[in-house]
């Protein structure tokens, strides 16, 4: 399969096994449609012992080329060349407590011009609490944490997500072309498109199939893959809030 679509991955970073917090951040690519200004992320922890999450932030710029790297939010500044406010997507809060069981909800907020779209790395880590990280606890609760994750082997995992800012005025224009050996897909539009729960699967033999996955197709770019004999592939494709099936069947 040949194609220059978005390339994601899911940040873990793991200390070592076994106990303290174990959060979860539900899905992670998570979509502002254009008539929204802010979005409620939840996270859950399901270990034993309280998660203290720091939130961070970073914008995703994909070259020309296809490949990307990750840069600090900028800052909108005024007339005089002072900064006024970020220039992209804020956490609020940035640091949360989640206790055992709990879950806690931090808020994306997105600033600045929607002329294009814009990406962004989302990143929930849990650390152990210092003094200088913000979190609203004592300098006794904080000794008394430290002190229950050494007394045991304790797993410190943090997930990244990716945020889809889509521009204000969103504009779909899928286009599809099919020769006898290929199918393409070219986002003409100004916003991506998503192919959920892509299937390649035996036209003889239904449960014949390769592990399922999700595509995302970049304004400007396309997908295209390769037709195989007695193979049909099916997917939902997702324009916004639109969601269409569909299926391709090889010709042979």
């Amino acid at each position: 399969m040949k194609h220059a679509v978005l390339a994601v991955g899911l940040l873990l970073a793991s200390l070592t096994a076994h106990a303290g917090p174990a959060i979860n951040v539900g899905v992670v690519y998570d979509y502002l449609e254009g008539d929204r200004s802010s979005y409620l992320k939840r996270v859950y922890n399901g270990g034993t012992s309280t998660a203290f999450i720091k939130v961070n932030v970073l914008e995703i710029v994909y070259n020309a080329d296809g490949t990307s790297k990750e840069v600090p939010i900028a800052s909108m500044t005024d007339a005089k060349g002072a900064a006024t406010s970020r220039d992209g997507l804020m956490a609020s809060p940035a640091r949360m407590i989640v206790p055992a069981g709990g879950r806690q909800g931090t808020r994306l907020l997105y600033m600045g011009e929607r002329d294009t779209e814009r990406y962004f790395r989302v990143r929930f880590i849990p650390v152990v609490p210092e003094k200088e990280d913000d979190f609203a606890v004592t300098d006794e609760e904080r000794a008394e944490y430290k002190d229950a994750l050494a007394a045991g082997v304790n797993v410190m995992a943090g997930y990244g997500t990716v945020f889809f800012v889509r521009p204000k005025d969103t504009r779909f224009d899928t286009q599809i072309s099919e020769t006898a050996s290929q199918y393409t897909l070219r986002n003409a539009g100004n916003s991506v498109v998503v192919l959920d729960e892509f299937r390649d699967c035996s036209v003889a033999k239904k449960t014949d199939c390769e592990a399922t996955t999700k595509h995302h197709i970049l304004p400007g770019r396309q997908l295209v893959f390769e037709k195989k004999p007695e193979r049909q592939f099916s997917f939902q494709m997702i324009e916004g809030r639109a969601k269409k099936p569909m299926s391709v069947n090889s010709n042979g």
